[in-house]
């Protein structure tokens, strides 16, 4: 039996952890706190809290991480770097999800994996240093490590449908902007190909085929709910949080080429529209 750990156990690891077929695979979440180790227990799968594990299960054969840098780097390498150097050679796959923020601001332009990583945030900075160290891991010591740049993320319960309906969508202008999105469901449809065809070393982008404007989401989500739409406001005039202010820093079209190519993924939901149609 395989043996996946993930590192965190939020929206993505909990939709890849459905992918895994229970009699192949056996399931263990960290939290950072005993109430979140219980829920993932309560769920089916083996809850550990981050900080009081004593070392990776012995029997670990797949890794996912997406713990977040902090300000003092990554997490799960200052805690288990060097075990996971000693026993490279016992994992199968390992996964870090990062972010598109790596790429920085490219003026609404297209980027790939071969595109120069210049972040414009420090958010963006603690991204890289993260993805540096676990590709160390991977280089240094045969770590199978893959990267995976994620776009922005949508899925159940976490969409602009539900931000039309609860009153919190805001139609945000500002000139030349472009995001990419990612459908949780695709992220763990590509996390699991991924494993069927193992690339150490190797970085993908996860973003659908259509980015785009913001609002245009908001708009379609309306239209879907048969909503009026929130009145657009310019960028400035915007009473946005600092964290989403700081994703407006970037403008940029997503290529998802080298995961259709490499890897012979195909979306579930190749652009917005087909996303929040299955959503509704």
């Amino acid at each position: 039996m395989n043996h996946m750990l993930f590192f965190g156990f939020g929206f993505s690891a909990q939709a890849l952890a459905k992918l895994l077929p229970p009699l192949e695979w056996r399931i263990t979440g960290t939290s950072r706190t005993a109430e979140g180790a219980a829920a993932i227990t309560a769920a089916g799968y083996n809850g550990l809290v981050f900080d009081a594990m004593n070392g990776i299960p012995a029997d670990v054969t797949h890794i996912v991480s997406s713990v977040p840098p902090d300000a003092n780097g990554d997490p799960v390498l200052r805690k288990c770097g060097a075990e996971l150097a000693k026993r490279a050679l016992q994992f199968k796959w390992v996964a870090y999800l990062s972010t598109t923020g790596v790429y920085g601001d490219h003026d609404g332009g297209w980027v790939d994996e071969e595109t120069e990583i210049n972040p414009n945030i420090e958010r963006g900075h603690r991204r890289v240093a993260a993805e540096i160290g676990w590709a160390h891991l991977g280089g240094r010591y045969a770590l199978p490590v893959h990267i995976f740049r994620l776009a922005g993320i949508y899925g159940p319960g976490r969409n602009a449908l539900e931000n039309v309906k609860d009153g919190s969508a805001k139609r945000v202008i500002r000139k030349g902007q472009i995001f990419s999105r990612i459908h949780v469901d695709d992220i763990a449809g590509i996390l699991f190909a991924s494993m069927q065809k193992p690339h150490p070393g190797r970085a993908y982008n996860v973003a659908d085929d259509e980015p785009c404007p913001p609002q245009d989401v908001i708009t379609h989500a309306a239209a879907l709910l048969g909503a009026a739409p929130p009145p657009e406001v310019a960028f400035e005039d915007a009473d946005l949080s600092p964290m989403a202010r700081s994703f407006y820093m970037d403008s940029k079209r997503v290529s998802n080429a080298r995961v259709k190519q490499e890897l012979g993924y195909a979306f579930r939901y190749p652009d917005y529209r087909v996303g929040l149609k299955g959503l509704l």
